[in-house]
């Protein structure tokens, strides 16, 4: 979770944030368990005494009606009172206080304690059911068990109720609680114990493999071996071994990459060297003559172009393969860039004797807008143009189209020229970097179009090569006697409409 300051916090141990939720729920859970276990000692140590009193209070009843049936001896009005013999035996316990209470039909007090609470109005009455309650007593907590008795030939029923203060309860319950709770000292940390032993044993696979991980070699990409891993790590090791191989491949593309321009480099350097040394010769045995010398420094100045023209495509190879940089998109008038790129190379056509124009919506179209990298857009146009310039020969025409699609979804950038085409064998080989066409005599980096195919790719584009015209169906001129021409078509995803 991101701190305040919009950081993410440091990442701890797996295995102590894999440690503290097993073990807090097991905390949680011990006094909830200290809970319950006290309830149901409760209940435990209640159901024998209820037993005891229930039958004490049922003895009672029925002495009671016993008592109801017989008419009472003359003189005497307390023969609803317990025998002292059994009264006696009723308050013989020495750990808990006993009371009970007879109450007539008209709920006057016949024997017993005064003292002692009747019933609410909603209880049930039902003759010789008996029934458990809690109350006090004064001070006394108690526990009382009371029955409805109705004696034969009586309209109405007698209440008897017997009550029992708690203190054999509440000691046999706490010797439950001991008996459970305590041993739970033991079982507890010796939980934790065995937790923090199995999970230092399940994590050991995890510690093995940073291990193989570590003493690998900074140069060794070869996948890691799944089938030492758990099941659970599989996926991550899949997603590594995807990630080592696709590395793998974009270093050896690199290492080839700069193989091949350290290689196309060497070319216009040896010729700068080589004119050098010549013309420096040529000065020391003084036979240099004017022509010589400008002709010498003609040739330097070429070189020179060379190597400064494929400088500038490997720094802009460079920009189109920066991911980071493509990311940074904002809506993008692709007319205006194309314009002012035929602007840029007017003079150059026009020294080649070549028609080069802008046919398409003009850059006040707000529908021509896409998504994109401004420098780069304007990299990719301008290798299109340069590459058509250099393969169109002079009197030739090449035209630079933007325009939308019917159904305005994707802007078309369309660059063509009346040159020789591009064989239908060799149009995917030509956006390969250095590649340059046999036979077509025509000097380059070999690297605009692996530039253009870079950037495409970055921006989600679509890219077609064809012919500009139809070709005959032997030799590789078109039916009114020019080149097939190339076109390149490149379709971008449109810009939402604000």
């Amino acid at each position: 979770m991101p701190t305040k300051d919009g950081t993410n916090p440091q990442q701890g141990s797996l295995f102590g944030e894999i440690l503290d939720w097993m073990l807090a729920p097991l905390l949680l859970i011990w006094p909830i368990s200290v809970a319950l276990t006290w309830l149901v000692a409760q209940g435990i140590a209640s159901r024998p005494y209820d037993r005891e009193l229930g039958e004490m209070a049922r003895s009672l009843g029925q002495q009671v009606a016993l008592a109801e049936s017989v008419p009472a001896p003359a003189g005497r009005g307390d023969r609803y009172a317990l025998a002292p013999e059994a009264a006696a035996l009723l308050r013989a316990d020495a750990s808990d206080t006993v009371f009970y209470q007879v109450l007539g039909l008209r709920g006057e007090l016949l024997s017993g304690d005064a003292t002692l609470p009747v019933p609410t109005e909603d209880a049930p009455v039902l003759p010789w059911e008996l029934y458990f309650r809690d109350d006090e007593v004064g001070p006394d907590a108690v526990r009382v068990a009371y029955l409805w008795v109705a004696p034969e030939g009586q309209g109405g029923t007698l209440l008897v109720q017997v009550a029992e203060t708690l203190g054999k309860r509440a000691r046999l319950t706490n010797e439950i609680i001991k008996g459970v709770i305590l041993p739970q000292f033991v079982i507890l940390p010796l939980a934790v114990l065995l937790v923090w032993l199995a999970l230092a044993r399940g994590i050991s696979p995890l510690n093995e493999l940073q291990r193989r991980i570590r003493s690998r070699e900074s140069s060794d990409l070869s996948p890691i071996d799944e089938q030492r891993v758990p099941d659970e790590v599989a996926p991550l090791v899949r997603a590594i071994n995807d990630l080592l191989a696709r590395l793998d491949k974009s270093m050896s593309r690199q290492k080839h990459f700069l193989a091949d321009a350290a290689h196309q480099l060497k070319t216009p350097l040896a010729g700068l060297r080589t004119q050098a040394e010549l013309i420096q010769r040529e000065i020391d045995a003084g036979r240099a003559s004017p022509e010589e010398t400008r002709r010498s420094l003609a040739q330097i100045a070429r070189a020179s172009e060379r190597a400064a023209h494929m400088v500038n495509q490997l720094l802009a190879m460079a920009r189109a393969e920066d991911v980071e940089q493509a990311l940074r998109r904002e809506p993008v008038n692709l007319a205006e860039i194309a314009i002012d790129t035929v602007r840029d190379f007017v003079p150059r056509a026009l020294e080649r004797r070549i028609d080069l124009g802008y046919d398409g919506v003009g850059p006040e179209d707000s529908r021509l807008r896409v998504r994109g990298q401004p420098l780069l857009l304007g990299e990719l146009i301008r290798n299109l143009v340069d590459n058509a310039l250099l393969y169109t020969p002079a009197g030739g025409l090449v035209t630079v189209r933007v325009v939308e699609d019917p159904f305005g979804q994707v802007v078309v950038l369309q660059v063509e020229d009346s040159g020789p085409g591009i064989a239908p064998g060799e149009r995917e080989k030509v956006f390969q970097p250095f590649y340059r066409a046999l036979g077509s005599g025509v000097e380059g980096s070999g690297l605009g179009l692996a530039i253009v195919r870079e950037i495409v790719q970055q921006h989600e584009a679509e890219l077609a090569l064809d012919d500009a015209r139809v070709r005959r169906v032997a030799g590789g001129e078109s039916p009114d006697g020019q080149g097939p021409g190339a076109r390149f078509t490149i379709r971008f995803p449109a810009a939402a409409k604000s």
